[in-house]
């Protein structure tokens, strides 16, 4: 699971004095988990006084409208809306130092005039064109929500009918490659699956990329119509096995991949990868016990955050709409984390509220429930080092559920050393993802691509 959040919404923004011309653009870099994100902004004059954008290129997010900027006696302050801010001071021989603050937390940034050149992390299994199979750009309709969804489906040369598999992203606005860290995990998974003659189609999130809709406020049940979708796209594609088409999941994927499958007799085998198995509010209660002991977090503190936690998630389930919520969680903030700024609050704030309708169905929701419906081949892996969604817990939970439906074709499997995104890691922590070269485990896609062979051979 991972959130990755790109702010678009244009705001006002307004000036209260400054002392000189600080118009232009402004390059600066902060260290998240250990890898350099380079933001530019950008200060125009405006009618109304200063106006800024803020650009922050690995994420592909341009022009994002600042909602307040104000320069005076040499301090600059820029205000998102959003849950993010920048504050720093201005000397005349280094530009400005100061942090960056987003929902709570600070990072030290400091802008310069001069662009940040930013050393390309090395990704050895990222694969280069020419490819040695057909790669073509589609579009297909979601009927449903009526919006076009876009994708990349690839297949072998050739002119005999191939099993396929759509892959689908885990949680937060993903591309079709599931883009993070300068890693693109279904670019690398779907190259080794077609060169093993397995059709792959992989899409944009609806909202990302060239994919038409809105991410923001809709849900995991929505996101299942969108595979659904792609599902009914391969049913009329002439290079495609009808009899063999398979749903691939990852983290939230994977359990979108079953909504879909009790929903579609077109889907004939599933392949769950790190999906969750129980329901949403205790996987988060499971994710930060294991997050933080894995930092280092004592017991104690750790078993005052669960009840800390599980008090904020009821919260969530039972609000009714944003503007409760938030008179609601602010006096939750305030109540019992005392040393918490009006700004970190409001950050928090925002990200809780700003998918409001994605969290309370995420936290409700029960796999196991559908999982039980399943009757066709499933494979579901996972690794030991993962601390977003443990492997244990989840996937006693997924073979349970799926027996306890009557299926007997199960798979699970725990590959020792790898973490939610399927790398070869030492401790699962996030803050290794980006210092990784290793993309995806080639021994975790072998065991994926064989596996599949077994099931439409």
């Amino acid at each position: 699971m991972k959130k990755t959040t790109l702010f678009t919404l244009i705001f006002l923004s307004f000036f209260k004095g400054f002392s000189q011309d600080i118009t232009g653009e402004w390059n600066g870099a902060i260290i998240v988990m250990g890898q350099e994100l380079p933001l530019i902004f950008h200060i125009e004059k405006s009618d109304n006084g200063l106006t800024s954008s803020m650009d922050s290129p690995i994420q592909k997010a341009f022009g994002i409208a600042m909602a307040e900027t104000i320069f005076i006696n040499d301090s600059l302050f820029i205000k998102s809306g959003m849950g993010f801010s920048y504050s720093g001071f201005l000397t005349p021989e280094k530009g400005f130092g100061g942090e960056f603050i987003q929902n709570g937390q600070s990072f030290a940034l400091n802008l310069g005039r001069e662009k940040i050149e930013i050393s390309k992390p090395n990704r050895p299994q990222k694969p280069e064109k020419p490819y040695p199979y057909v790669s073509e750009d589609v579009f297909f309709k979601n009927e449903k929500a009526g919006i076009t969804l876009a994708g990349t489906l690839t297949f072998p040369k050739g002119t005999k009918q191939f099993p396929a598999v759509i892959l689908i992203s885990g949680s937060g606005p993903q591309n079709r490659n599931e883009e993070g860290l300068d890693h693109n995990p279904f670019l690398v998974l779907s190259d080794y699956l077609t060169r093993n003659g397995i059709a792959v189609l992989r899409y944009d999130d609806r909202g990302v990329g060239e994919s038409g809709g809105e991410f923001l406020n809709s849900t995991s049940e929505d996101f299942a119509t969108d595979a659904k979708a792609a599902v009914d796209y391969l049913m009329t594609r002439k290079e495609i096995n009808k009899n063999e088409i398979g749903l691939i999941g990852h983290s939230e994927g994977g359990m979108i991949a079953p909504m879909v499958a009790i929903k579609s007799d077109d889907v004939n085998f599933l392949i769950l990868l790190a999906g969750p198995g129980i329901p949403g509010d205790e996987l988060l209660l499971e994710q930060n016990y294991a997050l933080g002991k894995a930092a280092g977090m004592s017991e104690v503190k750790l078993t005052e955050a669960k009840r800390l936690n599980k008090k904020l998630y009821q919260l969530v389930i039972n609000s009714t709409d944003k503007a409760s919520l938030k008179t609601t969680l602010t006096s939750y903030f305030k109540e019992n984390f005392p040393g918490l700024s009006e700004t970190e609050i409001q950050g928090q704030l925002a990200s809780i509220t700003m998918n409001l309708p994605w969290w309370q169905f995420f936290l409700k929701y029960d796999p196991r429930i559908n999982l039980q419906k399943i009757v066709i081949p499933v494979l579901a892996l996972n690794g030991e080092n993962d601390l977003q969604v443990p492997a244990k817990i989840n996937l006693q939970a997924i073979e349970t559920a799926l027996k306890k439906g009557g299926n007997t074709d199960i798979t699970i499997k725990t590959f020792p050393g790898l973490n939610h995104l399927f790398q070869e890691s030492e401790t699962g922590l996030p803050s290794e993802y980006g210092k990784i070269e290793q993309t995806f485990s080639p021994k975790a896609m072998e065991i994926i691509g064989d596996w599949i062979k077994k099931q439409t051979k």
